[in-house]
């Protein structure tokens, strides 16, 4: 079964959220447990667990990490991955979703879906840097990965 099924993230250092942050943080842990896909390669030299997993996020010296465990907690593998190519695209996710959390208080609906398309937009940019930052160590699907990056914004907010 090639899924996580429990997710924590390590915020005991960070600020604590907005309202806005907490609740983009329930709805993705809430999604992501409801669907994803997660996968850990073949490697020649070692046997690949195979889920389902455990995904612990946290930041650690400046990276970000994946502890990823098997269900009964033992160590399927751990990533820590430079938090530097995903630094512009949180910033300006962040600011994309300043901007629809005040649209959404005053403006018009065509003009909310339009900075909702830029969001979605840079979020999806997110989402294929952790596809690649993970590549040939976790196989993720597209949706798994906007989840996750989500949750990675969440982290990176205090970190």
């Amino acid at each position: 079964m090639t899924r996580i099924v429990h997710i924590e993230i390590d915020d005991r250092n960070l600020p604590p959220p907005t309202p806005e942050i907490e609740q983009e943080r329930k709805v993705a842990m809430f999604d992501l447990l409801e669907d994803n896909s997660f996968a850990m390669p073949a490697r020649a030299d070692k046997d690949v667990p195979t889920g389902p997993f455990e995904l612990h996020l946290s930041i650690r010296e400046k990276r970000l990490v994946f502890d990823v465990r098997q269900e009964d907690s033992s160590p399927a593998g751990e990533f820590h991955l430079s938090l530097g190519p995903f630094r512009q695209v949180v910033k300006d996710y962040f600011q994309i979703c300043e901007s629809y959390f005040d649209a959404v208080k005053t403006l018009p609906p065509s003009q909310i879906e339009t900075i909702d398309m830029a969001r979605r937009g840079i979020h999806n940019e997110g989402a294929r840097i952790l596809q690649e930052r993970l590549e040939g160590k976790a196989d993720i699907d597209i949706d798994t990965a906007r989840r996750l990056f989500t949750l990675i914004c969440v982290l990176h907010f205090g970190g």
